[in-house]
């Protein structure tokens, strides 16, 4: 399956702007494209405590798994802001337990970055034979 990482960007931005992000100011979008040539969105959902955030990244995998969804090959998430920034380690963590071979475009305002989950989480925790 061809991968068009400009559509997949796309679906993130607009995810974004449903985001929920009164305290940092930073509206995260993520679209994950499933095995099965679906994708699944994802935005931020802040908090006042802050441990009960959710990424983007966490909620559009999560959204995926609730519909039965278990095969992932790429990920793009979008922030507004001048800023780019990775996934966090707590995603990169629980994506790893899916796809440790999931490819990440990142992208903010000015640009993108195209990297892949093995670069980002080297010698990542997963499940023997992943």
């Amino acid at each position: 399956m061809s991968i068009d990482l400009d559509i997949l960007l796309e679906q993130a931005q607009a995810a974004s702007e449903k985001a929920y992000a009164p305290y940092s100011g930073f509206r995260v979008g993520a679209a994950l494209l499933c095995a099965d040539g679906s994708v699944v969105t994802g935005c931020n959902v802040e908090n006042s405590s802050y441990s009960l955030t959710i990424c983007a990244e966490r909620n559009a995998l999560f959204a995926a798994v609730n519909m039965g969804k278990r095969d992932f090959l790429a990920l793009a998430i979008y922030v507004d802001s001048d800023e780019i920034f990775p996934p966090c380690g707590a995603c990169r963590q629980v994506l790893a337990e899916f796809s440790p071979h999931l490819q990440i475009l990142y992208a903010n305002r000015l640009g993108s970055i195209l990297s892949d989950l093995e670069t980002l989480l080297p010698q990542a925790f997963v499940l023997h034979g992943q």
